[in-house]
């Protein structure tokens, strides 16, 4: 049964949510969630929204989806077994050591893999069964085709499938954006994205703002999502009002249920917009179109429409059906059940003529209440009756009743949880990898390296080196039979490692025989998360960049640890390229920057159909080696020639202090 599941950010959007149609809601406590600029709840706050969504048969997630650090597994572990306690039917999580120690310490509790996790290929399937996940939320960015396909492998696993269908775009895939990290220190994967692609990035013959995208909606093709296998329609907006929230799951829920609703969707394109909505990305149809600001005209019309929404939700929405018999004897009795409870009130009866008829429509009466009868069956003795007003207080105390036992969450299990502490590992001259855009950006003399990265399309170009030499897989995989193929080659060739970017391309990796690396963007945080990897297989990899030197030098591991040290990162991974919408592929070149209202040039570069965002200046760390405490450090090369690169070696080889323009990173700043 397709599930309608809509945004909670607190409990005034938690009633708009119900009352309008949604199956299940998804809400976050104040810390470790995607959305901890939204109001949230407190303990006891999130304990009131789950009854009241349980009295309802309403499912209730909870969001735990950011990355945590060693010293806050402890707390996120003791936040999901309080949510466990409340009734909440599941979880939904980010960080692989998160997801681990969940399976592990309450393993009743459903899981769901977050967006965040940047699942939009196959592959990462029967990685998320492996790691016990039940619901997966896939990317925004997968076409039709690519999710009708991933849904049929999902069905193979019996992994149920989660798809936004309305609600605000990333530029940058979940999960993939380092830019509100490094750029203001707030972690988008750590809940506190500042939306710095709202702002003006301009490129000759663009929009003015090449990175904001207008917003999704997909509520037209509802039965076709439903029909390829999609299970759970998703409603963007934790951080948006009640009104906005309750238009845009009524939409949802009428659509899915063949009603009509023309009224209110035209009232949803007012009560929040950028230009209006698009659906490029599922129609394949990629362009200038698909971006868009809030305008004046948008302003005003949310405004216009705002205040005539609270109808959709000012009253109860009667959905849950019981079944009840009235016997009337010496006392009246009432039982009622809802198929899973029952709850049985009596009250004292009369003499007289009983007016059945009409006594049963008196006790059918049940508005202000989420119950309606779907049975009500009265069976009285001989002139034996009730007053009405008898028989509508036990319905109240009956109805009262069955809500505490409906509200009524579970019992708590032990979640004692010790974790190791790990002593730092500072002090460390790591061993340098050179990781290289190109076989041209080589420098001919790689003396200083201790291993060699090239991109996976080079395969058929591959150099002849007695260094160990990987493939790094694309993080955008929108082709994975091309993936296959490459890979294969790599391994004909004699390539032993492969660099993954996410959990599909581990599964991906593995496949060909050959021994994968995990790199930055698996978001690896915490020494729980290095266990996992480790136990997918990765046998080295590449720590999260929003790390302080502190916390990666903490990290726990038997296998190899590595930090990006040199190199402008990709702060952006898009399927939409913002230099393509203004200027064209032709113009290109593979040389063009997009520009902030300051007036900083970031290089945009495309791969295997995606784009990539990099940061305006390199991490520099020649003379802070030892700080990281890593085995490896990566020379993360992008746009520099060959003699750049060789400068660069010499540096990292000889300690020398940076010049000119660079950044440390986040190492000893951090994100919040």
């Amino acid at each position: 049964m397709l599930e309608i599941l809509s945004p909670v950010g607190d409990r005034d959007t938690l009633e708009a949510a119900v009352r309008s149609g949604a199956d299940a809601v998804y809400m976050g406590m104040r810390e470790f969630n995607a959305r901890r600029n939204a109001k949230n709840f407190d303990r006891e706050g999130f304990a009131e929204a789950v009854a009241y969504c349980r009295v309802r048969g309403v499912r209730v997630y909870l969001t735990l989806n950011t990355l945590l650090s060693d010293r806050e597994l402890g707390s996120a572990v003791d936040t999901a077994a309080f949510a466990r306690v409340c009734g909440v039917d599941g979880v939904i999580v980010q960080d692989l050591g998160l997801a681990a120690l969940l399976r592990k310490t309450l393993p009743d509790l459903p899981l769901h893999a977050s967006t965040q996790l940047t699942v939009h290929s196959p592959s990462a399937l029967p990685v998320l069964k492996a790691l016990g996940f039940e619901q997966v939320v896939v990317s925004r960015e997968m076409s039709k085709p690519e999710l009708a396909e991933f849904c049929r492998k999902a069905g193979e696993l019996d992994i149920r499938v989660e798809a936004f269908v309305h609600g605000a775009l990333c530029m940058s895939m979940s999960g993939q954006c380092y830019m509100s990290a490094f750029l203001g220190g707030r972690s988008g994967n750590r809940g506190l994205c500042a939306g710095p692609c709202r702002l003006p990035f301009t490129v000759k013959g663009g929009t003015g703002f090449d990175l904001s995208l207008k917003d999704l909606s997909l509520v037209g093709y509802i039965s076709e999502l439903e029909e390829m296998g999609v299970s759970c329609l998703k409603i963007e907006g934790r951080m948006k009002t009640p009104e906005y929230v309750a238009a845009a799951t009524a939409v949802c829920r009428r659509t899915a249920d063949g009603e009509d609703c023309s009224d209110i969707k035209e009232i949803l394109a007012g009560v929040f917009s950028r230009g209006g909505f698009t659906d490029g990305y599922y129609r394949q149809r990629l362009g200038r179109n698909m971006f868009g600001v809030r305008s004046s005209t948008d302003l005003a019309a949310t405004a216009e429409v705002s205040s005539g929404l609270h109808a959709l939700y000012r009253r109860e929405r009667q959905s849950v059906g019981l079944r009840a018999t009235l016997r009337i004897g010496e006392l009246a009795e009432l039982t009622v059940s809802d198929g899973a409870n029952t709850v049985t009130k009596t009250a004292p009866s009369a003499e007289g003529e009983l007016k059945t008829e009409e006594l049963r429509a008196r006790l059918c009466r049940t508005g202000g209440t989420p119950y309606y009868f779907e049975r009500l069956d009265i069976d009285a003795a001989k002139g034996r009756s009730i007053p009405f007003s008898e028989a509508a207080a036990l319905r109240k105390s009956a109805l009262e009743a069955l809500s505490e036992l409906r509200s009524v969450g579970r019992k708590p299990v032990n979640t004692d949880l010790v974790l190791p502490k790990y002593p730092p590992r500072r002090g460390k001259t790591p061993l340098l990898i050179g990781r290289f855009a190109s076989v041209e950006q080589m420098c001919g003399d790689l003396s200083g390296l201790s291993g060699i990265v090239l991109p996976l399309e080079e395969v058929e170009r591959l150099p002849k080196t007695d260094l160990p030499l990987a493939v790094e897989i694309p993080r955008g995989m929108s082709n994975e039979g091309r993936i296959k193929e490459l890979l294969s080659k790599a391994s004909q060739y004699g390539v032993k490692w492969a660099v993954c970017g996410n959990i599909a391309a581990v599964e991906l990796a593995k496949g060909a025989g050959l021994r994968p690396v995990g790199d930055f963007s698996m978001n690896i945080f915490n020494s729980a998360a290095v266990r996992t990897a480790h136990e997918l297989g990765l046998e080295a990899l590449t720590a999260s960049v929003e790390l302080r030197a502190s916390e990666m030098s903490a990290l726990g591991s038997d296998i190899p640890l590595g930090a990006v040290v040199y190199g402008r990162l990709p702060l952006m991974l898009t399927r939409n390229c913002p230099i393509k919408n203004g200027l064209g592929c032709a113009a290109c070149g593979k040389k063009r920057y997009l520009t902030d209202r300051k007036g900083v040039s970031f290089p945009v570069r495309c791969r295997e159909g995606y784009s990539e965002v990099f940061n305006s200046c390199p991490i520099r760390m020649e003379d802070k080696l030892q700080s990281l405490g890593a085995d490896y450090g990566v020379l993360y090369f992008t746009l520099e020639s060959s003699e750049e690169c060789r400068a660069v070696i010499d540096g990292y080889i000889n300690g020398v202090a940076p010049t000119g323009e660079f950044t440390r990173g986040l190492y000893f700043r951090g994100v919040e």
